[in-house]
Protein backbone atom coordinates (compact mmCIF):
# COMPACT_ATOMS: atom_id res chain seq x y z
CA UNK A 1 0.00 0.00 0.00
CA UNK A 2 1.27 3.39 -0.91
CA UNK A 3 0.55 6.92 -0.10
CA UNK A 4 1.11 10.08 -2.77
CA UNK A 5 -1.36 12.28 -1.44
CA UNK A 6 -2.84 12.64 1.60
CA UNK A 7 -6.18 11.23 1.96
CA UNK A 8 -9.00 13.72 2.62
CA UNK A 9 -12.43 13.17 4.47
CA UNK A 10 -14.25 11.65 2.21
CA UNK A 11 -18.41 11.09 2.06
CA UNK A 12 -18.72 8.00 -0.43
CA UNK A 13 -16.75 5.12 -2.03
CA UNK A 14 -17.23 4.43 -5.82
CA UNK A 15 -16.25 1.22 -7.24
CA UNK A 16 -15.06 0.32 -11.10
CA UNK A 17 -16.02 -3.17 -12.25
CA UNK A 18 -13.95 -4.46 -14.85
CA UNK A 19 -10.92 -5.32 -13.44
CA UNK A 20 -11.46 -4.06 -10.28
CA UNK A 21 -13.73 -5.85 -8.12
CA UNK A 22 -13.13 -9.44 -10.75
CA UNK A 23 -10.22 -10.18 -13.55
CA UNK A 24 -12.08 -9.20 -16.62
CA UNK A 25 -9.66 -9.70 -18.87
CA UNK A 26 -10.45 -13.77 -19.67
CA UNK A 27 -13.90 -13.25 -19.06
CA UNK A 28 -13.76 -11.13 -22.34
CA UNK A 29 -11.86 -12.64 -24.17
CA UNK A 30 -13.75 -16.05 -24.03
CA UNK A 31 -16.64 -13.86 -24.78
CA UNK A 32 -15.08 -12.50 -27.80
CA UNK A 33 -14.23 -15.87 -29.19
CA UNK A 34 -17.94 -17.95 -28.15
CA UNK A 35 -19.51 -15.13 -29.92
CA UNK A 36 -17.63 -15.07 -32.88
CA UNK A 37 -18.24 -18.84 -33.43
CA UNK A 38 -21.78 -18.31 -32.60
CA UNK A 39 -21.75 -15.80 -35.38
CA UNK A 40 -20.12 -17.98 -37.65
CA UNK A 41 -22.39 -21.17 -37.29
CA UNK A 42 -25.30 -19.03 -36.73
CA UNK A 43 -24.92 -16.99 -39.89
CA UNK A 44 -23.94 -18.49 -42.95
CA UNK A 45 -23.10 -15.62 -44.70
CA UNK A 46 -20.67 -14.82 -41.28
CA UNK A 47 -19.08 -18.47 -41.93
CA UNK A 48 -15.41 -17.37 -42.74
CA UNK A 49 -15.89 -14.05 -40.20
CA UNK A 50 -12.60 -13.81 -37.81
CA UNK A 51 -11.60 -12.42 -34.67
CA UNK A 52 -9.09 -10.34 -36.38
CA UNK A 53 -11.76 -9.01 -39.03
CA UNK A 54 -14.11 -8.04 -36.39
CA UNK A 55 -11.63 -5.95 -34.30
CA UNK A 56 -10.33 -4.27 -37.63
CA UNK A 57 -14.59 -3.29 -38.62
CA UNK A 58 -14.89 -2.29 -34.63
CA UNK A 59 -12.03 0.03 -35.02
CA UNK A 60 -13.43 1.42 -38.34
CA UNK A 61 -16.71 2.06 -36.89
CA UNK A 62 -15.07 4.21 -34.20
CA UNK A 63 -13.17 6.21 -36.55
CA UNK A 64 -15.94 7.50 -38.64
CA UNK A 65 -17.89 7.85 -35.33
CA UNK A 66 -15.85 9.25 -32.54
CA UNK A 67 -18.41 9.25 -30.11
CA UNK A 68 -19.55 6.12 -29.94
CA UNK A 69 -16.60 5.22 -27.91
CA UNK A 70 -18.44 6.31 -25.07
CA UNK A 71 -20.79 3.78 -25.51
CA UNK A 72 -19.49 0.16 -25.72
CA UNK A 73 -23.02 -1.12 -26.00
CA UNK A 74 -23.64 0.23 -29.00
CA UNK A 75 -20.45 0.34 -30.32
CA UNK A 76 -20.47 -3.32 -30.20
CA UNK A 77 -24.01 -3.71 -32.12
CA UNK A 78 -23.34 -0.86 -35.01
CA UNK A 79 -20.30 -2.98 -36.00
CA UNK A 80 -22.13 -6.14 -35.72
CA UNK A 81 -24.46 -4.35 -38.08
CA UNK A 82 -22.47 -3.00 -40.50
CA UNK A 83 -20.14 -6.38 -40.73
CA UNK A 84 -23.66 -8.08 -41.61
CA UNK A 85 -24.87 -6.00 -43.98
CA UNK A 86 -20.90 -6.39 -45.51
CA UNK A 87 -21.07 -9.66 -46.07
CA UNK A 88 -24.45 -9.30 -47.83
CA UNK A 89 -27.14 -9.51 -45.07
CA UNK A 90 -29.70 -7.23 -45.78
CA UNK A 91 -30.38 -4.45 -43.72
CA UNK A 92 -33.19 -4.89 -41.96
CA UNK A 93 -31.98 -8.29 -40.90
CA UNK A 94 -29.00 -6.94 -39.54
CA UNK A 95 -30.15 -4.54 -37.65
CA UNK A 96 -32.26 -7.52 -35.70
CA UNK A 97 -29.53 -10.14 -36.36
CA UNK A 98 -27.78 -7.82 -34.68
CA UNK A 99 -29.65 -7.15 -31.75
CA UNK A 100 -29.39 -11.06 -30.93
CA UNK A 101 -25.73 -10.99 -31.65
CA UNK A 102 -24.98 -8.30 -28.78
CA UNK A 103 -27.67 -10.21 -26.40
CA UNK A 104 -25.99 -13.29 -27.10
CA UNK A 105 -22.71 -11.29 -26.37
CA UNK A 106 -24.18 -9.74 -22.90
CA UNK A 107 -24.43 -13.43 -21.65
CA UNK A 108 -21.13 -14.68 -22.20
CA UNK A 109 -19.61 -11.92 -20.89
CA UNK A 110 -21.67 -12.01 -18.02
CA UNK A 111 -21.47 -15.88 -17.57
CA UNK A 112 -18.73 -15.57 -14.13
CA UNK A 113 -18.88 -14.90 -10.64
CA UNK A 114 -17.64 -12.15 -8.39
CA UNK A 115 -15.47 -13.54 -6.00
CA UNK A 116 -16.78 -13.68 -2.40
CA UNK A 117 -14.08 -11.61 -1.22
CA UNK A 118 -15.11 -8.83 -3.52
CA UNK A 119 -18.89 -9.21 -2.36
CA UNK A 120 -17.64 -9.45 1.43
CA UNK A 121 -15.87 -6.27 0.90
CA UNK A 122 -19.04 -4.14 -0.82
CA UNK A 123 -21.13 -5.41 2.17
CA UNK A 124 -19.11 -4.58 4.99
CA UNK A 125 -18.25 -1.08 3.18
CA UNK A 126 -21.80 -0.66 2.82
CA UNK A 127 -22.44 -0.20 6.53
CA UNK A 128 -20.09 2.58 6.11
CA UNK A 129 -20.48 4.85 3.57
CA UNK A 130 -22.82 4.72 0.30
CA UNK A 131 -21.33 2.72 -2.31
CA UNK A 132 -21.92 3.56 -5.79
CA UNK A 133 -20.26 1.91 -9.32
CA UNK A 134 -19.07 3.50 -11.96
CA UNK A 135 -17.86 2.00 -15.02
CA UNK A 136 -17.83 2.06 -18.81
CA UNK A 137 -18.35 -1.81 -19.75
CA UNK A 138 -21.74 -3.30 -19.78
CA UNK A 139 -22.19 -6.38 -17.77
CA UNK A 140 -25.00 -7.33 -16.81
CA UNK A 141 -25.31 -6.35 -12.77
CA UNK A 142 -27.94 -8.90 -12.09
CA UNK A 143 -26.14 -11.71 -13.49
CA UNK A 144 -23.35 -11.28 -11.93
CA UNK A 145 -25.89 -10.77 -8.37
CA UNK A 146 -23.90 -7.55 -8.09
CA UNK A 147 -27.36 -5.54 -8.43
CA UNK A 148 -27.89 -5.27 -4.72
CA UNK A 149 -24.63 -4.45 -3.75
CA UNK A 150 -24.67 -0.71 -4.63
CA UNK A 151 -26.81 2.25 -4.04
CA UNK A 152 -26.53 2.94 -7.72
CA UNK A 153 -24.73 1.87 -10.50
CA UNK A 154 -23.91 4.12 -13.46
CA UNK A 155 -23.28 2.95 -16.98
CA UNK A 156 -21.25 5.22 -19.53
CA UNK A 157 -23.69 5.37 -22.40
CA UNK A 158 -27.05 6.94 -22.73
CA UNK A 159 -25.74 10.59 -22.49
CA UNK A 160 -23.29 10.27 -20.41
CA UNK A 161 -19.66 10.18 -22.08
CA UNK A 162 -17.06 7.34 -20.40
CA UNK A 163 -14.41 7.61 -17.68
CA UNK A 164 -12.05 9.76 -17.70
CA UNK A 165 -14.50 12.55 -19.02
CA UNK A 166 -16.28 14.20 -15.87
CA UNK A 167 -20.10 13.03 -16.74
CA UNK A 168 -20.13 10.13 -14.41
CA UNK A 169 -18.10 11.51 -11.46
CA UNK A 170 -21.02 14.37 -11.56
CA UNK A 171 -23.96 12.84 -11.75
CA UNK A 172 -22.69 10.21 -9.00
CA UNK A 173 -22.30 13.20 -7.04
CA UNK A 174 -25.82 15.11 -8.44
CA UNK A 175 -27.50 11.89 -7.36
CA UNK A 176 -25.72 11.72 -3.57
CA UNK A 177 -26.26 14.80 -3.08
CA UNK A 178 -22.25 15.60 -2.13
CA UNK A 179 -19.69 17.09 -4.59
CA UNK A 180 -17.96 15.12 -6.82
CA UNK A 181 -14.53 16.26 -4.24
CA UNK A 182 -16.64 14.05 -1.95
CA UNK A 183 -16.27 10.94 -3.61
CA UNK A 184 -13.36 8.44 -3.18
CA UNK A 185 -13.25 5.84 -6.65
CA UNK A 186 -11.65 2.88 -6.90
CA UNK A 187 -10.20 1.11 -9.66
CA UNK A 188 -7.78 -0.36 -11.77
CA UNK A 189 -7.38 1.61 -14.77
CA UNK A 190 -4.39 4.25 -14.71
CA UNK A 191 -6.25 7.62 -17.47
CA UNK A 192 -10.04 6.11 -16.84
CA UNK A 193 -10.16 5.42 -13.63
CA UNK A 194 -7.21 7.44 -11.73
CA UNK A 195 -7.11 10.18 -13.91
CA UNK A 196 -10.81 10.69 -14.46
CA UNK A 197 -11.06 10.55 -11.00
CA UNK A 198 -8.21 13.15 -9.52
CA UNK A 199 -8.56 15.51 -12.62
CA UNK A 200 -12.52 15.90 -11.97
CA UNK A 201 -11.67 16.55 -8.46
CA UNK A 202 -12.56 12.94 -6.48
CA UNK A 203 -10.01 11.45 -5.19
CA UNK A 204 -8.32 7.84 -6.54
CA UNK A 205 -7.00 4.81 -5.19
CA UNK A 206 -5.47 2.61 -7.85
CA UNK A 207 -6.05 -0.79 -7.76
CA UNK A 208 -2.57 -2.44 -8.79
CA UNK A 209 -2.64 -5.82 -8.01
CA UNK A 210 0.18 -6.82 -10.97
CA UNK A 211 2.31 -4.05 -9.52
CA UNK A 212 2.24 -2.17 -12.72
CA UNK A 213 4.46 0.69 -13.08
CA UNK A 214 3.18 4.51 -12.43
CA UNK A 215 5.65 5.61 -15.52
CA UNK A 216 3.49 7.63 -18.27
CA UNK A 217 0.69 7.94 -15.25
CA UNK A 218 -0.86 11.63 -16.34
CA UNK A 219 -2.25 12.22 -12.30
CA UNK A 220 -0.78 10.31 -9.39
CA UNK A 221 -3.29 8.39 -7.19
CA UNK A 222 -4.23 9.64 -3.94
CA UNK A 223 -3.45 5.81 -3.19
CA UNK A 224 -2.17 2.45 -4.15
CA UNK A 225 -3.41 -0.53 -3.34
CA UNK A 226 -2.17 -4.40 -4.12
CA UNK A 227 -5.25 -5.90 -2.08
CA UNK A 228 -9.04 -5.17 -2.19
CA UNK A 229 -9.22 -5.48 1.53
CA UNK A 230 -6.19 -2.90 2.18
CA UNK A 231 -8.80 -0.25 1.59
CA UNK A 232 -10.14 -0.94 4.95
CA UNK A 233 -6.63 1.05 6.19
CA UNK A 234 -8.56 4.00 4.95
CA UNK A 235 -11.63 3.90 7.24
Amino acid sequence: MKYYRTVRPFKAISFDLDDTLYDNHPIIKKANQSIIEHLNQTYPELAELTEKQWLLYKEIEVAEFPEIRHDVSLWRTQTLTRIMIIYGIPEYKAIKYAQHAFSEFLKLRSDFVVPKDSLQLLNKLAKIYPVIAITNGNVDEFKIQLNDKFKFILKAGNGFKSKPEADLFIEAARRLNIEVSDILHVGDHLISDVYGAQNNGAQAVWFNPNKQSLSGAMLLPTVEISRLDQLYKLL
